[in-house]
């Protein structure tokens, strides 16, 4: 015994030591972070912990350097650079204007655009649709906002100019800084929704749980991204589907800054500083303001929805009323998300459907979008399970394809399954816009899409945020609870195609034409009457 207690005491004391030389690293780091982090911050334009009311700890302060050197990496911030930009027609969407880094060709051009203000009442700066190409959800709810916006330039007849602003389009160092992040969360989003259990717990805390510093970290991330936004009139109102895109502004000098905040789940991530943050629900506004936020920087606006969708409300509800009275099969449309996560839960949706695609009772609809790996994996599904299958490709086919079905509520696509996957990434996107016209329901992750306005079955989450998303959509009726397996997402699509005659989705189909008449999915709508208003009135620049 003594023999082994001689052998292990060397151990100890070597284990004891390495013990307290880490503690007294990881003091003195606690120690000194207070003062690296306000050294890193006092020329920032943003002050995060002035908005928030809230200083940090040590260890948050020693946090908020860690993550800052993971999310910036190399990249050196520069807010002296400005980017000269030019705008293009965009080839999918009649009458918007879309942003890019310019080049010599243009000089001299009507498409390079002046950062000066424009001086002229009949050619004011145009509405400014800022966002950031990171997953689908923020893209679609910038395109959404874009058709409210060419329909309010229209209606003031004064040809102001929508401009669609990517900051990825911009090829520039600062663009690369966001790619390199946008690589982190896909991996992140795929990882936890491929291997479930502890990685998925993992990843719901990073996305749920950052507290202060997840505002801090994105503004400083924000801060290096100006340059991209100096090309752009200062009059101009911004309007950012991306709380990098609002703060990046506000860093930038803007004055008519509109953040459309995404998700039903208030953290502070999602807010941007010194600009009017607009929310999609009651219990997002109210728990801002909880949280301490200015109340005349932030404002309940409702849904974020294209202007398509919301103006045939009405007529696409009666038509998937008549279709659930008479017992029509029941048309599910299946999107992926921007990260191309949730591959083993929708083929498995895909297997668990397929007695119900064989005898008819259902249709499915399934956008792999412009990710190869999903394709290759649904049409391996498909083929697995012996299913009739057709294929859409271009955005040209999507289109005609909706054509088809909108003649009538008893027309029929020609497949059981319809599988649709693209080259590209506006297809992706918009597929799934035009398609919720002519389906019956949704079955998507809560994301953006469990904000729209079809009846919805809200599959298994990818980050716990989007929690809170779902639990919106059921309780304005037009959706279902998050169902996390794919046992409870069959029960609903079984109540969905045996409940009586149709009386479930008769239900969600009235709710959501009820929620409509109160304006429940006016939030892009109002989001632009807003930034208009606010550039007439002009923008208080004491904000």
């Amino acid at each position: 015994m003594s023999d082994f207690v001689s052998m292990m005491m060397p151990i100890g004391i070597a284990v004891g030591s390495l013990v307290l030389v880490v503690s007294l690293i990881m003091g003195v780091l606690l120690m000194l972070a207070p003062g690296w982090y306000q050294a890193k911050i006092k020329d920032n334009v943003i002050k995060t912990d002035d908005f928030m009311n809230l200083r940090p700890s040590n260890w948050e302060a020693l946090q908020f350097l860690l993550l800052n050197r993971v999310a910036i990496g190399g990249h050196k911030k520069d807010t002296s650079k400005s980017y000269e930009l030019a705008l293009d027609d965009s080839e999918h969407v009649k009458g918007l204007k879309l942003s890019r880094l310019s080049k010599p060709e243009d000089a001299g051009s009507d498409n390079v655009l002046s950062s000066s203000p424009s001086s002229s009442s009949s050619t004011p700066s145009p509405i400014v649709i800022g966002t950031i190409r990171m997953g689908f959800g923020h893209h679609r709810i910038a395109y959404a906002a874009s058709s409210w916006g060419m329909e309010a330039s229209d209606m003031e007849k004064k040809n102001r100019t929508t401009v669609f602003h990517d900051l990825l389009n911009v090829k520039s160092e600062e663009a690369d800084l966001i790619r390199d992040m946008d690589k982190l969360y896909s991996m992140g989003s795929q990882f936890a929704s491929e291997f479930g259990g502890v990685a998925e717990k993992l990843w719901g805390v990073l996305t749920k749980a950052m507290g202060p510093n997840g505002l801090r970290v994105p503004a400083e991330t924000a801060e290096h991204l100006v340059p991209i936004l100096k090309g752009i009139p200062k009059d101009s109102p911004i309007i950012a589907t991306h709380c990098f895109v609002a703060m990046a502004a506000v860093a930038a000098g803007f004055t008519n800054v509109i953040n459309l905040v995404i998700d039903n789940h208030a953290q502070w991530f999602v807010l941007s500083p010194n600009c009017l943050n607009l929310v999609q629900g009651p219990s997002n506004y109210h728990s801002f303001l909880n949280m301490g936020v200015p109340a005349e920087l932030v404002a309940l606006a409702g849904h974020w929805i294209p202007k398509d969708l919301v103006d045939n409300i009405p007529l696409d509800c009666r038509r998937r009323i008549a279709r659930a009275v008479k017992r029509n099969p029941l048309r599910i449309l299946a999107p992926v998300g921007g990260a191309g996560a949730q591959k083993t839960f929708f083929c498995a949706f895909i297997k668990a459907l397929s007695p119900l695609l064989k005898n008819g009772t259902v249709q499915l609809l399934l956008n792999a979008g412009d990710h190869k790996h999903m394709f290759a994996a649904f049409e391996k599904a498909i083929k697995a399970n012996d299913l009739d299958c057709g294929r859409v490709d271009t955005i040209d086919g999507v289109r005609e394809f909706q054509s088809n079905l909108l003649k009538s509520s008893d027309a029929e696509p020609a497949n059981a399954v319809t599988l649709f996957a693209f080259p590209n990434y506006f297809p992706a996107v918009a597929t799934t816009d035009i398609l919720s016209r002519v389906s019956d329901v949704l079955a998507a992750k809560p994301s953006e899409l469990a904000f729209y306005p079809i009846p919805k079955i809200n599959v298994r989450r990818v980050g716990d945020h989007e929690a809170y998303s779902a639990i919106r959509s059921s309780e304005i009726g037009d959706g279902t609870f998050e169902c996390r397996t794919i046992e409870a997402s069959m029960e609903y699509v079984k109540l969905m195609t045996s409940n009586g005659n149709g009386e479930l989705l008769t239900l969600m189909n009235e709710k959501i034409i009820a929620n409509d008449k109160i304006g429940i999915y006016d939030g892009c709508k109002n989001a632009v009457k807003i930034a208009l208003e606010r550039a007439k009135n002009g923008a208080k620049k004491d904000q």
